[in-house]
């Protein structure tokens, strides 16, 4: 902790930080109204495990070779945005979920946990977060440890947030769901913010 300068002020900035919305907590809050509690729980598990390879990365110094690669940082940018349109397209498609039915097939969280994994993954712009932010509490020279602490640090502050968003648009969720036609819309809704989440990416590669 000697290497950590003003821990509690990287808690107050985090904070701030995990309270503006987005890209992950878009994804969290359209798969919790559109799909469930359970849909949004598992997407958080993989988007809080690709923060987890993130804040490793950057530990260690590898996040720095995507930095300084402008070739690799945007084939890793619009691989995220080909699959967000490709995730898109299968909400569009997706029929509405009758919950009066008992053939309903149930949503397979290990898919949900490697696609929220696969969404974050692709973003290399959350390298160059943790990369800009990391190094402002930390002392020169210091040894990884010291980002990984601050970088769990902020993992447990943004997950935290996540589930208690997972709640609150559940109980959103929970009764627009069970109306057939307000269904089939919500999936084309969340398949538009998908694409319109890929078009930000590309746009901010410009």
């Amino acid at each position: 902790m000697n290497e950590i300068i003003n821990f509690a002020g990287f808690v107050i900035a985090s904070i701030a930080l995990t309270l503006t919305p987005g890209n992950d907590t878009i994804y969290i809050i359209t798969r919790t109204i559109s799909q469930g509690r359970g849909a949004g729980l598992a997407s958080l598990a993989g988007i809080t495990l690709g923060l987890l390879i993130h804040i490793t990365a950057v530990s260690l110094g590898l996040a720095q070779i995507i930095a300084h690669s402008p070739t690799l940082f945007n084939l890793i940018q619009y691989g995220g945005a080909a699959y967000l349109v490709y995730l898109g397209i299968q909400m569009w498609r997706s029929p509405p979920l009758d919950f009066q039915s008992s053939l309903q097939p149930k949503i397979q969280p290990i898919k949900l946990i490697q696609q929220g994994l696969i969404t974050n993954l692709l973003n290399p712009k959350i390298l160059i977060f943790f990369l800009t932010l990391l190094p402002q509490f930390v002392q020169p020279h210091a040894s990884s440890s010291a980002f990984f602490i601050l970088g769990l640090t902020f993992l447990a502050i943004s997950t935290t947030w996540s589930i208690i968003l997972v709640v609150l648009a559940e109980q959103l969720g929970k009764w627009l769901r069970h109306k057939p036609s307000i269904s089939q819309i919500m999936n084309r809704i969340s398949g538009t913010i998908f694409m319109l989440l890929a078009a930000k990416l590309v746009w901010q590669s410009k």
